[in-house]
């Protein structure tokens, strides 16, 4: 049994992805308490991989600087190793199902599972396919999270049905990105969720500001934050950190004004 079901026991939960090693490992570390002491309830780990299909530029970018700076799989590994032993909110990896295949599916999510992570999040999955891992996650405990975008349509109900830990709706097409206004009718989408789980959904893409979270917290259980987060490690590099840290409280502010 994860850890996921912690993140939204308080009410509205706000979540933070960051890319493992953007700009190095120590950074990661770094904002990762940062984004937990201040608020975060979940946070999303980032493994960088070279072609990063779901990605907008911000972190295709990360991504590049990552993986330039020689991040591997058993670093970030150990890098999480490090970190359970002072964070307690539940932590998910996000990667794309390549970097899973060549590490072994098996020994991954026996590894995501030994230190300490709560979920899988495999974007370029497509949900028919969820079985080459879904053994393995249920054997080792780790949720596999399935995501529902605008094209889902009429798999929404089925995807909600057999859905674990939370479910990441999608709130715009495309790639990830911050975007200045949101126009999926994502009401719609979590109206049929709801009519099919009791698992909590989040809303991700292109949200970056406090009044965004709190409208698509409103909608939802919470709202997931990407882009926005990684643009602060950009710019400010390894001083990055209690930036991040003062952003999240912001953001979680606006989470919290939604309930």
């Amino acid at each position: 049994m994860s850890n996921i079901p912690k993140a939204f026991e308080n009410g509205k939960a706000f979540i933070a992805f960051l890319t493992c090693g953007d700009p190095d490992l120590e950074t990661t570390a770094a904002a990762v308490r940062a984004a937990a002491k201040n608020g975060a309830d979940l946070i999303e780990l980032g493994i960088p991989f070279s072609d990063p299909t779901a990605e907008g530029p911000v972190i295709q970018g990360a991504n590049l600087r990552a993986l330039q700076g020689g991040v591997t799989t058993d670093r970030i590994f150990d890098l999480v190793r490090e970190l359970r032993r002072d964070v307690r909110v539940p932590m998910v990896f996000m990667t794309y199902a390549n970097v899973v295949f060549s590490y072994g599916a098996e020994r991954f999510i026996r590894s995501c599972s030994e230190i300490g992570i709560d979920g899988l999040i495999l974007p370029d999955l497509p949900f028919e396919e969820k079985d080459e891992f879904l053994p393995f996650c249920r054997q080792y405990g780790v949720d596999l999270i399935s995501l529902i975008a605008p094209t889902s349509e009429n798999r929404i109900a089925q995807i909600a049905a057999e859905a674990e830990g939370f479910l990441y709706i999608v709130s715009s097409l495309g790639v990830t990105g911050t975007r200045s206004e949101i126009t999926t009718d994502l009401q719609s989408i979590v109206s049929v969720v709801r009519q099919h789980t009791n698992i909590p959904c989040a809303i991700g893409f292109g949200i970056s500001t406090p009044e965004q979270a709190g409208k698509m917290a409103a909608l939802s259980d919470g709202a997931i934050v990407g882009s926005a987060i990684i643009k602060i490690l950009e710019k400010y590099g390894k001083d990055a950190p209690p930036e991040i840290g003062s952003y999240v409280r912001s953001m979680k502010d606006g989470v919290l004004a939604a309930q």
